[in-house]
């Protein structure tokens, strides 16, 4: 994989494993993909396939000490973050990349205001300018908490879900970073709500001209707001789409399935479609292909060997053997 300039983040066969006691998880195995310059990312797959692992390698934040990034680098800005020290990774975080928590009744410290949690990226980053408070104030005013004057003295079980996620998407957005992580922002909303807080993002990623790698298993969530989509199965990337081919050519059986399985409003449905099986054990892949034991179209060299990443064309690839004979 050749480094691009206009790329802001790129990940070079990241490999990233848990040593348990029963043996080796490899949570994610052999990862490459990069974000552009304001780009927004869906990384989608079912839970436990490695988005959430994927998104602390970056933030060099994995779990010790039964974590451990094996190999690959982490290229920010054509500078690799496997090479920083722990020092200045704390700099880098909250500041050039930020990232966005799924729940914030864990993420935010119940016994502290929203104000005094605000606040903590300009102080840890000396960005302070006259008042605090204000600074604070006008972070939830820009994520259209209504009354911020007020409410920036609540402490954080006073706020609905809808609103702490506002706050936590105020606290990731601070110090303006080039590259926001966003990690299932919108699970435990309804979905009136979770739509307010994916247009906000958007329109934030627009003002910021910040990059957003949007981790989620909703394809309906990346329809709505991102640019790229990556499919993530068992540890591997299957298929790096645009969101145009993504959902009008979709390549990769898995992406197919994940698509079908989508209710579409004003389309007849007797059953769901459903994919058969179960995503493997972390403990014991696959030989060849990890959703080969699930694939209808799977061949003898599926089971085998693990298939190479083919250009379907510009800014579509795909991890399948259906497509090694184009």
């Amino acid at each position: 994989m050749h480094t691009n300039n206009d790329n802001l983040l790129e990940l070079q066969d990241l490999k990233v494993s848990f040593f348990t006691k029963q043996g080796e998880v490899k949570a994610v195995d052999g990862v490459s993909f990069s974000v552009g310059k304001e780009e927004i990312v869906g990384l989608v797959g079912e839970s436990g396939c490695g988005k959430s692992v994927t998104s602390l390698s970056i933030m060099r934040l994995v779990p010790q000490p039964a974590g451990k990034i094996v190999s690959g680098r982490i290229l920010f800005k054509n500078e690799d973050l496997m090479t920083k020290s722990e020092d200045q990774m704390r700099q880098l975080r909250g500041d050039r990349i930020s990232m966005i928590l799924q729940d914030p009744m864990v993420a935010m410290n119940q016994l502290l205001t929203v104000g005094e949690q605000l606040g903590e990226p300009f102080r840890f980053h000396d960005k302070v300018k006259g008042s605090l408070r204000d600074m604070c104030i006008a972070l939830l005013g820009k994520v259209k908490v209504p009354a911020p004057e007020s409410r920036v003295d609540d402490y954080p079980f006073q706020f609905s879900g809808g609103m702490s996620q506002r706050a936590l998407i105020a606290m990731g957005i601070a110090n303006n970073p080039d590259l926001l992580i966003a990690d299932e922002p919108t699970t435990a909303l309804d979905v009136s709500i979770a739509a307010q807080v994916l247009k906000l993002m958007k329109e934030i990623q627009k003002e910021t001209r910040s990059s957003i790698i949007l981790i989620t298993h909703d394809l309906a969530t990346v329809a709505q707001i991102c640019t790229r989509v990556l499919v993530m199965y068992a540890g591997r990337i299957v298929e790096n789409a645009t969101i145009k081919n993504f959902y009008k050519k979709p390549a990769h059986p898995y992406s197919k399935g994940l698509i079908q399985s989508v209710p579409v409003l004003g389309r007849p449905v007797e059953r769901l479609f459903s994919i058969d099986g179960q995503p493997p054990s972390l403990f014991e892949m696959p030989e060849g292909c990890r959703f080969s034991p699930r694939c209808s179209r799977a061949e003898k060299i599926c089971f085998e060997s693990y298939p190479p990443e083919i250009m379907l064309e510009d800014n579509h690839s795909v991890a399948c053997w259906l497509y090694a004979g184009n």
